[in-house]
């Protein structure tokens, strides 16, 4: 996949793990993509990059107004240019993925509630 070509190249840093050498750019489960990296414009310029180049090679459209950039410990401010420059939307922690809640507390049974009712 074209974002961790990215990531390998260093063109977008994504998040290392207890200075183990780990990293972890993105996840990806069927259509969906989490792209995840520390908030820096040069990692929303590479993001911005890399999903234009996906457009031009797969022949695809990214659906931007279906996108939502998420910031943890992150200014609105921040977040909301960043959202701008990527022509999607700002979302909020908890929001569902997957049908899962994230960021909400899983220790309150109306965080489950939804998938125990599907």
């Amino acid at each position: 996949m074209l974002v961790n070509k990215a990531a390998t190249i260093g063109r977008f840093v994504g998040y290392e793990f207890r200075n183990q050498g780990v990293r972890l750019s993105h996840l990806q489960f069927a259509d969906d993509t989490l792209i995840m990296g520390p908030s820096t414009m040069e990692n929303v310029a590479a993001i911005k990059a890399t999903l234009h180049l996906f457009e031009l090679i797969s022949g695809l459209k990214v659906n931007f107004h279906k996108s939502r950039l998420v910031g943890i410990k992150v200014s609105t401010v921040w977040v909301r240019e960043a959202a701008r420059v990527l022509n999607c939307k700002v979302g909020v922690i908890p929001f569902i993925y997957l049908g899962l809640p994230i960021g909400a507390n899983p220790k309150r049974l109306s965080t489950w509630e939804p998938v125990l009712n599907k």
